[in-house]
Order: C-alpha cells, then sequence, then structure tokens
C-alpha cells in the first residue's frame, strides 16, 4: 500500500503517528486500560506485534499515558535510535511495514525490564476466540 493509498485507509491522527513519527495525546487511547486476551496487531499491515499477557499498567507517571508492554513478539519489532526533542531514546518500528509504534526504554519495574510505549491508534487488538 503506497502513502497515497494509506492516507485514504486511516484517520489524520493515525497517519499522523503511524507515518510521520507523531504521538496520540496522553491517556485518550483506546487500548491504554483494555484488559481483553489476545494479540496486538499493527493497523497498517496486520503484522502480530505483542500478547496481551505482555500488556501492563505503568508506574511511571511520564509514561503512564500510553499502553504499556513488557515485550513484543519475537521478530515482530525493529529499533532505530532516535534523538528528536531533545532526547535520547529508541523508537518502536512495526519490523513488517516500518510503521511507528512508539518508544522502549529500560524499566526495572517491568518484568523483563523493558517498557513499550506504544501509541494505541497504531494498534488493533486480535481477541482470543471466545471474549467479545
Amino acid at each position: 500500500m503506497n502513502e497515497d493509498e494509506l492516507k485514504k485507509k486511516l484517520t489524520p491522527e493515525q497517519y499522523h503517528v503511524l507515518r510521520e513519527k507523531g504521538t496520540e495525546t496522553p491517556f485518550t487511547g483506546k487500548y491504554l486500560h483494555e484488559t481483553k486476551k489476545g494479540t496486538y496487531t499493527c493497523l497498517v499491515c496486520g503484522n502480530p506485534l505483542f500478547p496481551s499477557d505482555a500488556k501492563f499498567e505503568s508506574n511511571i507517571s511520564s509514561l503512564a499515558g500510553w499502553p504499556s508492554f513488557d515485550q513484543a513478539l519475537p521478530g515482530a519489532v525493529k529499533f532505530e535510535h532516535d534523538v528528536s526533542y531533545g532526547m535520547d531514546r529508541s523508537e518502536v518500528l512495526c519490523a513488517k511495514c516500518g510503521s511507528h509504534l512508539g518508544h522502549v526504554f529500560e524499566d526495572s519495574s517491568a518484568k523483563t525490564g523493558k517498557h513499550y510505549c506504544l501509541n494505541s491508534v497504531c494498534l488493533d487488538l486480535k481477541p482470543e476466540e471466545g471474549q467479545p
């Protein structure tokens, strides 16, 4: 799918975050407090990204406004060094289509020591069978 097709498929906010590396407004994402079981996928290409059991509620105030995960599915994401906005961090991208998903940080309170801080608008939740 080319960029013109994506602009037609996605909302302006989705396109801004996924393709222009934006960030959704904190505490507004539909998956922030989601508890259904399933697999979170990339909204653009459907690539499976994160299992729902890797999702957790963040205790870090600066990261608490977005869905948090402590691990990605193997090979699902890739990373790029990001120094935008005067910060030094690791950007998380979909390994299949390269869409921006969020950032990953070191976090000793996460089970894996990794804290994936993601934008809800980048994700789609595919529920497990039996989940509404």
